[in-house]
Order: structure tokens, then sequence, then C-alpha cells
């Protein structure tokens, strides 16, 4: 089933956040924009270098009204010893969700599964590398999802929340590919058709 346009959910999560455990749910997101960013594993390869990424550039995020929640199945417990051991994940003030019960993994599609010896397919465990944006309204308006071991960006995921962040605000108006803020947009009309 495709998410994109629809609701996000209820759920409820612990968090590490600054240092302390929080709990989070639909509640605490609504009325701004967010970003799921769901990783398989702490202390892995590939998903420190995509939260320090995030991390150096989440003021960035925050200039445009956006809060990032990172999102494993990890314990609150294995966050708190992750942040504090890894010189990468150490500088992270943004959510670390714990998913433990798989609710969130669940609800948006993302769980990872294997095929086991009497060829049954079962489930992982863990998150697959999915990446969604979520308007303020709870709606689902941007999904990414990619083989773990590719790492996202965070400059090109910024620029994919301001494009929406436009045409959220401007709804006659398309960003066309490589469109960065600031840069001209499409009004879209029969004129325009065959001629781009």
């Amino acid at each position: 089933m495709n998410l994109i346009n629809t609701k996000i959910k209820p759920f409820k999560c612990l968090s590490l956040k600054e240092d302390k455990f929080v709990v989070l749910s639909e509640k605490d997101i609504q009325k701004k924009w967010s970003i799921f960013f769901f990783y398989p594993a702490d202390f892995t390869f590939v998903c420190p270098t995509e939260l320090k990424d995030l991390s150096d550039c989440y003021e960035d995020f925050k200039k445009i009204g956006a809060e990032i929640y990172s999102i494993s199945t990890d314990t609150h417990f294995s966050h708190k010893v992750w942040h504090d051991q890894s010189e990468s994940i150490k500088p992270i003030k943004y959510y670390m969700v714990s998913d433990v019960n798989w609710e969130l993994t669940r609800n948006f599609q993302v769980m990872q599964y294997f095929i086991d010896d009497q060829n049954q397919i079962k489930e992982t465990g863990l998150s697959s590398r999915a990446t969604f944006v979520i308007d303020p309204e709870c709606i689902i308006r941007s999904i990414e999802i990619i083989v773990d071991g590719v790492g996202r960006s965070s400059k090109e995921l910024l620029r994919k929340v301001q494009a929406i962040q436009h045409i959220k605000r401007n709804p006659q108006e398309v960003c066309p590919a490589r469109w960065k803020k600031g840069e001209s947009t499409l009004k879209t009309n029969i004129d325009l058709v065959g001629k781009l």
C-alpha cells in the first residue's frame, strides 16, 4: 500500500532527547514538519554516518520548522549508551526514538524480512533504511526507502523538505528537478503541456 498522502496512525514510543527519556506520540508532532528517519540498528556502520550527517544539518532543519526523529527498533537504553560512547552520535540533539515494540516500523511498512529454512517469510525485527516527511497535519508527503548499504544525504533531504513546503504553500506551483529554495518554480497550466 502506498502511504503517500495518508495520515499517520497513533503511536507511543520512548525516546532519548537531550539526555532525557521522553514519551513521544502522534500528538507531539502535530502542527510542525517532521522527518521520520528509520535506520536498521545502533552500533552499526552506515547508520552512524547518516545520523551524524543529520546532526550536522540539524539547525538547517530547525530553521525551516522541521523536527527530526531518528527511529530504530533498539531500546531507549541502547540509544543512550550509543549516544554517550560514540563520537559520531554524541552531538545529536534531535529525538532518538525507540521502536522496540515495532509499532512505527509496522505502521510505516518498513520492517525487514527474510525467508527461513522452511521457505516462510519472517520479520527480522529491524527497520529498513527509510525516510518519511510528514506535514503539520500528520500527512505523509514523501517516502524514501533504500538498500541497507547506502547512506542518505541530509542536504538532499533538506532540499526535498523545502520543495514540499513550497508546494504546500503554493499549490498552483510545482518544483522542477534540482530545484533549490529561492529558484523559479513552474506554474501548472495547459499552455506548458509538451513545451518543457
